[in-house]
């Protein structure tokens, strides 16, 4: 679907110089002298890079429409994450770098996302939340629970996550996956 290039938004995937591109971040831009355009930081789907590129109201581009199928998280095999189609039960390996640092939230029979493009895997939206147990943490000083400040805690995944001085070990938390941060306690 071709779009101008003032209509670009964040979140939309356009196809840009032979690649697919996630727009970030735009920013409406008039000149004194001279046409309007939006200057748009993009993200490359495929490897990561950022760009920034300047596209005219009167410049056209073809906007991406993304396919979108649940999936269960099955098993590691190596630098692969294997998922099964919830709908076919087909399996499909993903590589682990795909998802990078945020790979360790995936727990078994998770439900996640797989976005693809012609049927090539681009992305895998993990649950917004998910609940981990503090294995380790500093003990709680005395006095210290009014303050807001947070201490360090390492969870039942490895990943190291600021956690209020109340929390102790063996405690399950919520955590953000995409902020990698503490939300709440667990109920």
């Amino acid at each position: 679907m071709k779009i101008n290039g003032n209509e670009i938004r964040p979140g939309n995937v356009i196809e840009h110089q032979g690649g697919l591109w996630a727009a970030v971040k735009i920013n409406a831009v008039k000149p004194g002298k001279g046409p309007a355009y939006a200057q748009v930081e993009l993200k490359n789907l495929i490897d990561g890079r950022k760009m920034n590129e300047r596209f005219r109201a009167s410049e056209t581009v073809e906007r991406v429409r993304l396919e979108q199928k649940d999936h269960t998280y099955l098993y590691q095999e190596g630098d692969m994450l294997v998922f099964m189609d919830q709908e076919s039960y087909e399996q499909i390996s993903i590589p682990t770098d795909m998802i990078g640092e945020r790979a360790a939230f995936l727990q078994d029979g998770m439900a996640v996302t797989i976005e693809s493009h012609e049927g090539r895997p681009i992305g895998v939206a993990l649950p917004e939340h998910v609940t981990l147990e503090i294995t380790e943490t500093e003990p709680t000083v005395k006095g210290q629970t009014a303050s807001s400040s947070y201490k360090p805690s390492t969870v039942d995944n490895g990943l190291r996550i600021m956690v209020p001085p109340y929390m102790s070990v063996g405690e399950k938390i919520v955590v953000n996956t995409e902020t990698l941060e503490f939300v709440k306690r667990a109920d």
